[in-house]
């Protein structure tokens, strides 16, 4: 037997999928197959926006237009990727999504698969809800990959399941306004739910399904992610997984609809310039030429717990309980290289601040 998630919004939300196969489905049959982006943003990947097949060396070809990525395959520099070190340590297959010909070119690489797999069961997964959204939030940041995959889903003569793990936990839409979007709770996971993927979540940047995992571990309290520093409370709700309609989920997408039948991403991303304001690739492309003039800072162990001692202080007094790895490396001013040396000084001098896969920040120094 055969099942096909589709990650709706990049890595992590391929990292949530497996979690999620192994909870709902766990020994029966094969482990589903994950269709996901090669979009790590610019703490993996210097490049801005998501990377196609061209992108890498060493994928397999599965459909025309859909190949999978084995653990063997590297991406071209100077581009980054998690994937291939995801397929060598997840049970899935792992496939990529290529959203260079638009939400008609997804459409038609989800066909192909579809036709190719004869799955079971298809779930387009999306770790936060913000796949759920209007498009004029104000707190929206990265709406363009989950309207992609939701355009594409809904144009597909095939039922998919819409899930969504972790309501809020993006730090985009809040759990309260989506709770009226969603259906009721179909599972909620547990620690032990997690375990499948705790070695992946050691080295994977995914901010989201980071607190996803802690908070099925039972860590609760106030996240603080991003460059941003946008605090994402960690509540009994982070667990839950819940179905939603994709019907009404695309009649509330404007954005999605909007790109129904756009036929490449620069044509998708002008769409989300229109209705959202801004597009989340042209914030990298700002953010990447910017990091490009920067002097690298040395990872100082001394220098960097004395850093790292005023930002757990002024996080403290933004009631912050917990933080991630991303954030405290760019908080410290540290490039994505960095961030696993930081991890390390980190897990050394204070193992006892580590819940993982986040950071505790005690109320108290």
């Amino acid at each position: 037997m055969t099942r096909l998630i589709v990650a709706a919004g990049g890595g992590g939300d391929a990292v949530a999928a497996a979690m999620l196969d192994a909870a709902l489905y766990g020994s029966d049959g094969s482990p589903a197959v994950i269709l996901t982006y090669a979009w790590d943003r610019l703490l993996i990947d210097p490049a801005p926006g998501p990377r196609g097949p061209a992108n890498f060396t060493g994928l397999h070809p599965l459909t025309p237009s859909v190949w999978s990525v084995p653990a063997e395959a590297k991406p071209v520099a100077p581009a980054g990727s998690t994937l291939p070190r995801l397929a060598g340590e997840l049970p899935n297959r792992v496939a990529l999504i290529d959203p260079h010909h638009g939400a008609e070119g997804i459409t038609r690489q989800l066909e192909e698969l579809i036709e190719h797999l004869a799955p079971e069961s298809i779930d387009l997964l999306d770790v936060g809800g913000d796949i759920l959204a209007k498009g004029d939030e104000p707190t929206l940041r990265s709406p363009l990959a989950d309207a992609l995959t939701l355009a594409a889903c809904c144009q597909v003569n095939a039922p998919i399941r819409l899930l969504i793990a972790g309501p809020g936990l993006d730090g985009e839409i809040p759990a309260e306004v989506l709770h009226d979007r969603m259906g009721p709770a179909v599972l909620t996971l547990t620690g032990d739910h997690v375990e499948p993927v705790s070695s992946v979540l050691e080295w994977h940047p995914s901010e989201a399904t980071a607190m996803l995992a802690a908070t099925a571990r039972g860590v609760r309290g106030l996240c603080e992610v991003r460059d941003a520093g946008l605090p994402v409370p960690l509540t009994d709700e982070g667990p839950t997984v819940h179905e939603a309609d994709l019907d009404d989920a695309l009649n509330r997408n404007e954005l999605a609809r909007a790109i129904l039948a756009t036929e490449s991403l620069a044509e998708a991303e002008q769409h989300s310039r229109e209705i959202c304001g801004y597009s989340e690739i042209d914030y990298e492309r700002n953010k990447a030429s910017w990091l490009s003039g920067q002097l690298e800072q040395k990872l100082d162990p001394e220098a960097t717990l004395h850093q790292l001692a005023d930002f757990e202080a002024q996080a403290r007094s933004r009631g912050v309980t917990h933080t991630t790895f991303r954030r405290i490396t760019e908080a410290l001013g540290l490039n994505g290289s960095q961030r696993q040396g930081l991890r390390a000084l980190l897990l050394n001098s204070r193992p006892e601040q580590y819940e993982a896969p986040l950071w505790h920040i005690p109320a108290e120094a």
